[in-house]
């Protein structure tokens, strides 16, 4: 049996890194995938033309890839990345199919793997209050004070995902009328609500930073590159231990869900989030809708009268 997730015992074909090659630069010129999206997908795809190997993907059968799947599963290889292989495998047997290369759809017929959707657990609005307000002062220098308001001000304030708050220019906060213009994931475009005390922080932290220089709205160590990933992350551990709290459930990412969650909460239209969060698709969004049914089941099962909680209050008193 030949193993999995890149091994080199067998080479890609070449005329599957040729057929991979087309349909990544197709991704790239009609939907602006990003360049770690086209990565995630060449290493898929290049993983299954190993394992088809020396067969090209031109020529495999459907049967090869009911096979590749059962191997993935006996391997251990998770639901939740099996599914994603095969999203990426059904637009590539899309791409085949509308060249000519294939007569038939690769993937028709395969199951996409099932698997529980993790919920996001969102911060409290009392505790992101206490991050805002604790977390961001009292550190080393006047500079990560500035910093860390601003990330976590506009982080939660605009629900931007951190890949789109890093890559904001210095000059974003020269647009007017409230509103922040951000690129997101294919390249598209969104205006988001920028609030005035998030441009009133970002605009003291620019004019702080104008002896750098640099065209970034958060600057890394070199002024002429963006804070990264890893620095950042850096920075929100801080803060969160400075406002005590556990730093493990302190994320951008959760900053995102805790944005959104807020706002539903207090009646926004899910339209109107599948907007400001920038999702292509409304049923991404709706996965915020099964965290207030989730919370509804439990205050009903904690608070009504017939609820399971309150029933075995009920015993234990008669006990």
């Amino acid at each position: 049996m030949a193993q999995l997730d890149g091994s080199e015992s067998q080479r890609c074909p070449v005329e599957s890194r040729a057929l991979i090659d087309a349909f990544l630069e197709v991704l790239l010129a009609e939907r602006g995938a990003a360049g770690r999206t086209r990565e995630a997908y060449r290493a898929d795809l290049e993983d299954f033309a190993r394992w088809c190997a020396p067969l090209s993907l031109a020529d495999v059968s459907r049967n090869k890839v009911r096979a590749y799947f059962a191997d993935q599963e006996r391997c251990g290889i998770s639901a939740r990345t099996q599914a994603r292989r095969l999203s990426c495998f059904r637009q590539f047997a899309r791409f085949m199919l509308q060249m000519g290369v294939r007569a038939d759809e690769l993937t028709a017929g395969q199951v996409s793997p099932r698997y529980h959707s993790g919920l996001p657990h969102p911060l409290s609005e009392e505790e992101v209050k206490r991050l805002l307000e604790k977390g961001t002062s009292g550190h080393a220098d006047m500079r990560r004070d500035l910093l860390s308001r601003v990330a976590l001000e506009m982080l939660y304030t605009t629900g931007l995902r951190i890949s789109e708050l890093l890559s904001l220019p210095a000059n974003c906060i020269r647009q007017r009328g409230g509103m922040l213009t951000v690129r997101g994931k294919g390249g598209r475009e969104r205006l988001v609500p920028f609030s005035s005390t998030a441009r009133e922080a970002a605009e003291a932290l620019v004019a702080y930073d104008a002896i750098l220089d640099s065209p970034w709205l958060f600057p890394g160590r070199d002024p002429r590159k963006p804070l990264t990933r890893q620095g950042f992350d850096k920075i929100l551990y801080a803060c969160a231990l400075k406002a005590g709290l556990d730093p493990q459930r302190v994320s951008p990412h959760v900053l995102r869900h805790s944005f959104a969650t807020h706002l539903l909460n207090r009646g926004a239209d899910l339209r109107a989030l599948q907007v400001l969060l920038g999702h292509a698709d409304i049923t991404t969004t709706q996965i915020y809708t099964q965290v207030m049914t989730e919370r509804l089941k439990e205050a009903v099962q904690q608070h009504h009268p017939m609820g399971e909680n309150a029933k075995a209050k009920r015993g234990e008193k008669r006990s």
